[in-house]
């Protein structure tokens, strides 16, 4: 076991930390106006999800509170970006798709992060960031077994 000040954790998580901040930030600023990071997040899911989803399983997947969750679908479906309908199965949930307009959305915000994500890529080079990827990876699933 790790002790209690073991500097190549603390290093680690430290960048990571500051790295995620630094580019929720940037990616942020670089949304189309009104959009935050977590209307892209779901728009980007559910344009890539070959079914609806309730909103449970959409806070489930980004590790949100139903609340969270729910606010954030709200002012999606006010935008016109989703769809939210009763579940013809179960009265008690609801389904989520995404509309023709959530698309368009996804698609203009998309363009507009993408080249910053593929600079940083480019310059950090795509060998080291292929070689990073399945350590985060591992991380990540280590955290979410934690849940």
């Amino acid at each position: 076991m790790a002790a209690p000040d073991d500097p190549l954790s603390v290093a680690l998580f430290s960048e990571m930390f500051m790295a995620d901040q630094l580019a929720r930030n940037r990616l942020s600023r670089a949304l189309p106006k009104g959009m935050e990071l977590s209307h892209f997040s779901v728009l980007n899911h559910l344009a890539s999800a070959s079914e609806e989803k309730t909103p449970a399983q959409l806070a489930r997947l980004f590790h949100v509170t139903r609340g969270a969750m729910t606010n954030t679908l709200n002012r999606l479906e006010w935008a016109g970006y989703v769809h939210i309908r009763p579940d013809w199965d179960d009265a008690r949930r609801k389904r989520v798709s995404i509309s023709p307009a959530g698309r368009r959305a996804r698609e203009s915000a998309l363009s507009v992060i993408a080249p910053i994500l593929s600079e940083t890529v480019r310059e950090i080079g795509a060998d080291r960031v292929r070689q990073a990827i399945p350590v985060i990876r591992d991380m990540r699933l280590r955290l979410e077994s934690g849940d």
